[in-house]
């Protein structure tokens, strides 16, 4: 806040500062939002090396006499602030700026950072997150700390708008989170240079470099395409072939597609899991096999450019906003393509749930089970218990309801909860006290789907 004495921002104790994520009060840095980045990266696959020169146009929270910014293991060359050389130090992930004069409350600056190094992965306690080497290539999935291994950021929700210019060997294909403005090829290399209009947290900006073929996905009103091995080109049409049926679908349920464009990569390495960023869809060779086995993963993650990434948490301990609501769309794929209805979903679901430890509440689920299976699968019971007790009249408008009225926005549980209130005279605490905020497991609900 203004007058606020300045403090090393970027370290503050949990609880003390909501500049930082209660689940990760060390990512992140107080006294500034970031309105737009600007990298210009060029990138040597044979050596992993990446230069860059970022560009951050930032609006003090606060008097500024110091801030922070998150960044990995890269050598720092140089800073400027305002286009002036500054004092730096850059140690344990952070990069510390001092200004030769003070930025005062409300003003917009902009600082320059060029670096260069070998991007490795941020470690952690979900394994390694960020710019990741490929057998030939990369791939880069952030959630949800791993944007400072490969470019200098504020790493919170918040979200900003991007370009990004990324000069690679001209043999590869290169897709970055965003609408493709141009393609300059030179001698050896080739610059692609994508922007991100739309408000982007920066663990959902992504790139992925390998030797693929672009292929349309689907046809329709949005464009999907995909970015594939060229031997995986039969599989992939057999196993992606309902793509537009699912898109369809779901602008149906959620309301219209919050983005001008769906990319998906499939690698040409085995993933655990797919992963999602704004815009796109990450798969590895292993989740394609000629019998869409993988297909609810499909749907799993294009519900998420509804929920997680148009609609993002304001913090981490809302994860089931973003991970219950895809589970549930799994369900309701299934119920719209002739597959077992969602009350089949939730009766399975709620057998294995009943076996397991009642020991999570998933409205704020700690830290270390942000990603359990226990949040997917009870987050859309949850959802399955609403729909139950507000039927589909209600049930279907209140989703499109919240898709549209928070589109490219910051979302929490609390609003929700307020939020459906609207779509029914029926008191729902009871509801919503059971599900998300105890621990124990309610009865099986039934919505009649």
């Amino acid at each position: 806040m203004a007058g606020q004495p300045d403090r090393e921002l970027g370290m503050t104790p949990p609880g003390a500062d909501h500049s930082t994520d209660s689940y990760l009060p060390r990512n992140g840095n107080g006294g500034y939002r970031v309105l737009h980045y600007d990298l210009d990266l060029d990138y040597r696959i044979i050596s992993n090396r990446l230069a860059g020169k970022a560009t951050v146009t930032a609006q003090a929270g606060q008097s500024l006499s110091r801030f922070s910014l998150d960044l990995g293991v890269f050598r720092v060359e140089e800073v400027r602030v305002d286009g002036r050389r500054v004092t730096f130090t850059h140690r344990a992930g952070k990069l510390r700026v001092k200004p030769d004069k003070v930025i005062g409350y409300g003003a917009i600056f902009k600082i320059e950072v060029r670096y260069a190094g070998k991007p490795v992965p941020v470690s952690g306690r979900w394994g390694d997150l960020g710019w990741d080497e490929l057998t030939d290539g990369v791939l880069v999935a952030s959630q949800p700390n791993g944007s400072p291994s490969w470019f200098p950021c504020n790493d919170r929700l918040e979200k900003a708008t991007f370009l990004v210019r990324l000069t690679v060997a001209s043999p590869y294909t290169v897709m970055v989170t965003g609408d493709l403005v141009s393609r300059r090829r030179g001698a050896g290399s080739t610059t692609w240079v994508y922007e991100r209009t739309e408000p982007t947290a920066p663990y959902l900006m992504s790139v992925q470099i390998g030797r693929y073929e672009q292929v349309e996905l689907a046809s329709g009103a949005v464009t999907q395409r995909a970015a594939i091995p060229p031997r995986l080109r039969a599989l992939f049409r057999h196993d992606f072939g309902r793509h537009g049926e699912i898109m369809g679908t779901f602008e149906r349920l959620f309301g219209p597609y919050p983005f001008r464009e769906y990319v998906v990569v499939v690698a040409d390495d085995d993933l655990d899991d797919p992963v999602e960023a704004q815009g796109m869809a990450v798969f590895g060779r292993n989740h394609l096999d000629g019998r869409r086995t993988h297909e609810r993963l499909v749907a799993h993650e294009l519900a998420h450019q509804w929920f997680g990434n148009s609609l993002t948490v304001a913090d981490w301990r809302h994860i089931w906003l973003n991970e219950g609501f895809a589970t549930y769309a799994e369900w309701l794929w299934s119920a719209a393509s002739g597959g077992a209805s969602a009350d089949t979903h939730a009766a399975r679901w709620h057998i294995w749930l009943a076996g397991q430890p009642a020991d999570v509440a998933i409205a704020n689920p700690g830290v270390g089970r942000m990603f359990d299976p226990l949040v997917y699968k009870r987050g859309a019971l949850a959802l399955h218990a609403v729909r139950a007790r507000l039927g589909d009249a209600a049930f279907l408008p209140m989703l499109r309801a919240w898709t549209a009225e928070n589109r490219h926005a910051m979302v929490t549980t609390e609003q929700f909860r307020t939020h459906v209130a609207r779509f029914t005279a029926e008191p729902l605490r009871d509801l919503f006290t059971a599900w998300l905020d105890r621990p124990a497991l309610p009865p099986l609900p039934r919505a009649g789907a």
